[in-house]
Formats: structure tokens, C-alpha cells, sequence
């Protein structure tokens, strides 16, 4: 039977999801587990569900002897290391499209805050202090909105924008179809000189540390925003803090910092604290109930086209091969390997050996990793999956239980 193991109260609907396709043997967490908690949790289970703050690193996908599969409930994967478990044979999967619209409104949200001064008015309020001035107060309609990174959810921040009345330029390293009025900047110095809003949605990674920092603040429109809802690394917290209180950046919003907390009741540790024109919140940006909802039943889905037919269709570290129905009558055989030359032929030459016919064949490769699933006929197939485990190509072998 398949053990799935979810930590970080992922939500029900994917409990739904794994009861539905007859997967019953499910444990959940909470929360996060500690290091000899997880290791043992790690140690039988088939497949792994996650948020962010479960580290998967090298060492402890190496004590996860059985696990298959791993599936972060969530956008972001740097808290899994992708490379040893594709090296492993486990594919992993995420949700990239079931935040997207509760990120966008709390970005719209805090764009809209920002420029009002709501931050600094309410803690003023909160002080003792009726301050009604109008000054450096603006509408959202006629402002300039800067995307840096146009993807799913940079599109749909810009989309809900232009209903405000905003004019949308982004900037992003590929070639993107602009949505709506949205038009395309020549070059980051450009967008960050015009934009009366900057909101980034880039992933992390090495050529987008600290992609805002001195020298592009200081290309920033005099009294511009910048919002943060992407990845901690984005952006120098210290170069910010120094904007700020230049008054060359008028406010900000920043959803991921570097490091984090790592419990509920840990002070986040940074400038930015206790400073009345930035808004400051725990890494909520797709916290609402429909995005939990739908990020449970998007990666549960994957997780279970995978167990059941070896799917790894937008897995983000593995030879992606699609959800195939497998042929009738046929037992499928999932055989990971290293991509090296002769291996499909050596692969086929056991099956024709042991008697086995092939009905259907799929292989996809990915750096040095490949992947073929293989539906086959004709006998008994202990013999032959015993003989690939043994084969110095083979990474990991299986079949597929009707």
C-alpha cells in the first residue's frame, strides 16, 4: 500500500483528491517536524506533500529510502534540493498557477494602501493623532505600474491593474505576450525611471539576488513603491531601508525576506521594522482559503497521475512525460536512468530476452537523467525489473500495480 506523508496542514481538498483515486493511507502534520521526526516520517513514506518551511535537503532525501514522489504545495521549490532527487529518481511537482489571484489582489491591495499613505495615516491614528492632510496622497488611476517578471502571476497583477486605471509596462528575461494594454520596457534601468509602482515577481535564483539593490534604487522614480511578494532574495533589505529613509522610495510591501521565522512566535529580525510607511506580512501573498484550496487539489492531482501512471507532466526537476492510459492488459514499467548511449537498446534487449512484448513506449531525457515508461505483454516481469536494478545504468525501477 502507498504511504503519502503531508506536513504543514495542507489543505483537506487534497485529502480529497487521494481518497477519491484509493490512496488511504495517509498521515498528516500540522506543522513542520523536527529533524528526527522528519527523518523518521521521511524513512517510510511513498510520497511527501510540503510547504515552505520543510527542507528536503540532499542528506535527508537519502534517508527517504521508499519515497517516489515529493509535491510542494505551494509556487516555490527551493526547499527541496532538486537536483538530488531527480538524481534519486523522484520527480517533484508544484502549484504554479492556484495563487496566482490571491497574490495579484494583495499586491493591487497594497499598491493602493501605499499610495494613499494608509500605513502612516492609521499608525497615526492608532497614536493619538488626527493627521487629515491630503499631502502625498494619490489615486491608483493614471500611475504607472512596473512588473519585473511577467509571468502568471506578474500577468495578472497587470490585467487587474489596468481595471484601476493603471498604465502597465513590465520587463522580464524572456519574450512575453503582453496582456491587455500591458507594453513591454526596453531594459529594467527604463521601467524602474518610470514606474510610480514596482511590484517583482521573479523566481529565486542566482541572476535575481539582490536585483533590487543601491544602484537600481536609485534609478527608481523620485517617491516611487516597491512591493515584494516573490522571493526573499529579490531584494537588498539594507538598500531599502536606506531608500526609505532617504525618501527616494515613499513606501513599501515586502511578503518574503531572506530569512524568516521559523515559528509563529519569532520576531522577524530586519530594518524594516516598526518603520510607518512599509507594510510588513508573514509570507501571506497566496494565504487566502480558494488559493489553499486550490493548491491542494492541483499538486494531489499530480502526485496521483504519477503514482498511478508514472505522469511527471510539469514535475519542475525530471523528464516531463504525460498522463498516458496504460495499454490493455499490460503491466507499465517505470525505469529511470542515467542518460548515457545504447541504454533505450539495452533496456529492450532484457525485455526481449525475458519474453516480454512491448505495446507502447515513452521516454523523455533531461540533462543526465532519463526516463522511459514502457507498457508490456507476454510473462512474468519479476525477473526482468531484478535484472535492471542490477545494471550500472539503472536508477531506479518499478512497476505499475493495476
Amino acid at each position: 500500500m502507498t504511504k503519502i506523508v503531508l506536513f504543514e496542514n495542507i489543505h483537506p481538498s487534497a485529502h480529497a483528491v487521494f481518497h477519491a483515486a484509493g490512496f488511504t493511507d495517509i498521515v498528516a502534520h500540522a506543522s513542520a517536524l523536527g529533524n528526527e521526526q522528519l527523518l523518521a516520517e521521511l524513512s517510510t513514506a511513498n510520497a511527501v506533500g510540503i510547504r515552505s518551511r520543510t527542507q528536503l535537503t540532499k542528506e535527508r532525501l537519502a534517508a527517504a529510502a521508499h519515497l517516489k514522489v515529493i509535491g510542494c504545495f505551494c509556487i516555490g521549490t527551493n526547499q527541496v534540493d532538486l537536483n538530488a532527487a531527480m538524481h534519486s529518481g523522484i520527480p517533484v511537482f508544484n502549484a504554479p498557477f492556484s495563487n496566482t489571484r490571491s497574490v495579484a489582489e494583495l499586491v493591487l491591495a497594497e499598491a493602493i494602501l501605499l499610495l494613499r499613505r494608509v500605513p502612516e495615516k492609521n499608525t497615526r491614528v492608532h497614536q493619538g493623532h488626527w493627521d487629515k492632510t491630503a499631502t502625498g496622497a494619490y489615486e491608483t488611476r493614471g500611475k504607472t505600474l512596473g512588473i519585473i517578471g511577467y509571468g502568471n502571476i506578474g500577468g495578472q497583477v497587470g490585467t487587474l491593474a489596468e481595471s484601476l486605471g493603471m498604465r502597465v509596462i513590465f520587463h522580464d528575461v524572456e519574450a512575453k505576450l503582453p496582456l491587455g494594454n500591458a507594453r513591454p520596457a526596453p531594459d529594467l534601468a527604463t521601467l524602474l525611471a518610470e514606474s510610480d509602482v514596482v511590484t517583482l515577481h521573479v523566481p529565486a535564483h542566482r541572476s535575481t539576488e539582490n536585483i533590487i539593490n543601491a544602484e537600481t534604487l536609485a534609478q527608481m522614480k523620485q517617491g516611487a513603491v516597491l512591493i515584494n511578494a516573490s522571493r526573499g532574495t529579490v531584494v537588498d533589505i539594507d538598500a531599502l531601508h536606506e531608500a526609505l529613509q532617504s525618501g527616494k522610495v515613499s513606501g513599501a510591501a515586502i511578503d518574503v525576506f531572506p530569512a524568516e521565522p521559523k515559528s509563529p512566535d519569532e520576531p522577524l529580525r530586519s530594518p524594516l521594522v516598526n518603520m510607518p510607511n512599509v507594510i510588513l506580512t508573514p509570507h501571506i501573498g497566496g494565504s487566502t482559503m480558494e488559493a489553499q484550496e486550490n493548491i491542494g487539489r492541483e499538486v494531489a492531482e499530480k502526485l496521483v497521475a504519477f503514482l498511478q501512471n508514472g505522469a511527471t507532466k510539469g514535475a519542475v526537476n525530471f523528464p516531463e512525460l504525460p498522463n498516458t492510459p496504460r495499454e490493455e492488459d499490460a503491466i507499465r514499467i517505470l525505469h529511470v536512468h542515467r542518460n548515457v548511449p545504447g541504454a533505450l537498446a539495452t533496456l529492450n534487449n532484457l525485455f526481449a530476452e525475458h519474453g516480454l512484448n512491448i505495446a507502447s513506449q515513452s521516454l523523455q531525457t533531461r540533462g543526465d537523467i532519463g526516463y522511459v515508461l514502457t507498457d508490456v505483454a507476454g510473462g512474468p516481469v519479476d525477473s526482468v525489473l531484478e535484472a535492471l536494478r542490477q545494471h550500472s545504468f539503472t536508477v531506479r525501477v518499478e512497476r505499475f500495480h493495476s
